[in-house]
């Protein structure tokens, strides 16, 4: 299917560049946008810096051209070595992996020993970092496919590279959320997504059935300790901080994703920017089972602020302790 996809496009040969390398240094003899096709047969998981290569296929290829790569994803690498040994050694040794192969890499310093150690390869990388870089890059994946534990993609040059500097790489992320009179603030969280998860968000939603609450079928983004932080609300500590700055109140309907913002009506838009988003929204108060649900919640709440802003987030807060101590309502 891959093959004929590319196939049925009829490039020009002259047009046409494969390689099997690691560098972006192999790139330098090609002019920019002289390329419709480019196929590396080196795997994304040893690209020495990934972004840098990422970013010379871009300025390498045509608009529209077509970029096929591939990649061993990170819980496909897990399972590898799950069946290597008894699951009691799997069990220690893991949390040491863990801290090595993903977070050293990630630490400023320490980084830089890691990737001196290991010169770059075997790099331990989600499908959902990896189609998110690409996305970054202004690619779209058109096409998949998963053979023998190896990813094989093909993705075409469809818009400019993102305006973000500075994806978030870290623990500590910093999200664009839709705050008061529907300006942009920034929203800070621990990590509960794999890297480079929110620029897949648009087109996960496009491509995805919604569950009842409104969220995405089985997200591939959420990683296996973001799950516990979100039942914790561990994630949550760091708005904290937005709290203190005044970007956000204690009660109040969550601060929205430009994009999960759009799917509101455009009245309960309105309604809900008229006011600052809040720390605890007051669905934990109504405990709606569906998306509608939540969107009544938020207008009847936001209705009875309009009346009495300090009574309302009072009676709100005490529902909510209520029904978190008691009921156990927890984040998904």
């Amino acid at each position: 299917k891959l093959i004929n996809s590319i196939n049925d496009r009829g490039f020009n040969t002259n047009d046409i560049l494969y390689l099997n390398t690691r560098t972006s240094k192999n790139l330098y003899h090609r002019k920019d946008k002289s390329l419709s096709l480019f196929i590396n047969s080196n795997s994304v998981n040893n690209y020495r810096t990934i972004n840098k290569m990422l970013n010379f296929i871009r300025k390498k290829l045509k608009n529209g051209g077509v970029f096929v790569g591939s990649f061993t994803p990170l819980d496909t690498e897990y399972n590898i070595v799950r069946k290597k040994m008894p699951k009691f050694m799997f069990v220690i040794i893991m949390p040491i992996h863990f801290i090595i192969y993903r977070i050293f890499p990630k630490i400023p310093i320490i980084n830089k020993f890691y990737f001196f150690l290991t010169n770059g390869k075997r790099k331990y990388i989600s499908k959902a970092e990896v189609f998110g870089r690409l996305k970054y890059f202004g690619f779209s994946i058109t096409n998949y496919l998963m053979i023998n534990n190896v990813i094989y993609f093909i993705s075409e040059l469809t818009k400019t590279k993102s305006e973000e500097e500075s994806p978030s790489y870290g623990p500590l992320i910093k999200l664009k959320r839709i705050g008061l009179n529907q300006k942009i603030i920034n929203i800070y969280k621990f990590r509960t997504m794999h890297p480079y998860s929110e620029f897949v968000q648009e087109e996960l939603v496009l491509n995805n059935d919604l569950n009842d609450m409104g969220k995405i079928n089985d997200d591939y983004r959420l990683t296996s300790w973001g799950k516990v932080f979100r039942k914790l609300w561990i994630d949550e500590i760091p708005q904290i901080y937005n709290w203190i700055k005044g970007d956000v109140n204690l009660i109040g309907v969550r601060a929205l994703s430009p994009h999960y913002f759009s799917l509101y009506p455009k009245d309960l838009q309105l309604l809900r920017t008229k006011y600052k988003p809040g720390l605890i929204p007051p669905y934990y108060a109504d405990m709606p089972k569906n998306f509608e649900e939540i969107l009544l919640s938020e207008e009847r709440y936001l209705n009875l602020k309009s009346k009495n802003k300090i009574i309302t987030d009072i009676n709100y807060f005490f529902k909510v302790l209520y029904n978190i101590l008691l009921k156990g309502a927890r984040s998904s």
